[in-house]
């Protein structure tokens, strides 16, 4: 099997981002000093926010065994099928998200530039009123929750609903990837450590939401949270 195609079966997809859920929880948990309230990640606190209603800090134990525990028998399972892990196969997933995430500024600003007719987007820097370990934390966050989120639930979802409603896979998952990518961008603007709404950074965000989904599609989630990642991590300072 290639490393293009090993590279997106789960027991290297989700193991290759898991470090980003460990790193990522515990600097919260240090940010926070142990309290539930705190600085996060936005798609972080969505996707955890019905668990938190339900059963406070019990609900957010149980979303952590849910997510952890649904990972490993996805492992556990591609595992059981696939042969003995190939090591290399990390390393050349982690240099191929470097240079992803490396191209994806200048690739997503001139889509933009072209898109808005010439006009240079935005430089994309959204917390610099937050310290340096909460930037580093939030950008962990953004590549994990964000690409769980829009990629994983919301593209897979909105695709569902699409073949029901249209017949065809193909225009079925091109509405999915552009819904998702403009509820991306749209995210960006809620909370109280959202963005100013402006249209070349709406823009931006949307091609850069399709182009995430793009390589959702094609590399899998590991590859793509942590591209997210790793872009984000650039712009911390």
């Amino acid at each position: 099997m290639s490393y293009w195609t090993l590279s997106r079966r789960p027991r290297y997809s989700l193991l290759f981002a898991l470090p980003l859920l460990l790193v990522y929880e515990l600097l919260a948990l240090v940010l926070s000093g142990g309290a539930m309230a705190g600085v996060r990640n936005g798609a972080d606190v969505l996707l955890k926010s019905l668990f938190v209603a339900l059963g406070g800090r019990a609900g957010l134990i149980a979303f952590g065994a849910l997510l952890l525990g649904t990972g490993a028998w996805l492992v556990w399972r591609d595992r059981q099928a696939g042969g003995p892990f190939r090591w290399g196969v990390f390393a050349a997933m982690a240099l191929e998200s470097l240079v992803y995430a490396s191209v994806l500024g200048l690739v997503t600003s001139t889509l933009t530039s072209l898109l808005l007719g010439g006009r240079l987007p935005f430089a994309v820097g959204q917390f610099e009123r937050l310290g340096l370990a909460s930037q580093v934390m939030i950008s962990l966050g953004a590549g994990l929750y964000e690409e769980l989120l829009f990629r994983v639930v919301l593209v897979g979802a909105l695709a569902g609903l699409g073949r029901r409603i249209l017949g065809s896979p193909t225009a079925a998952g091109a509405v999915a990837v552009i819904l998702g990518a403009l509820i991306f961008s749209a995210f960006h603007y809620v909370g109280p450590h959202g963005d100013r709404l402006e249209l070349s950074s709406f823009a931006f965000r949307t091609v850069a939401g399709l182009l995430f989904s793009t390589l959702y599609l094609l590399r899998g989630f590991g590859i793509t949270a942590w591209t997210h990642a790793l872009y984000d991590l650039m712009l911390v300072g």
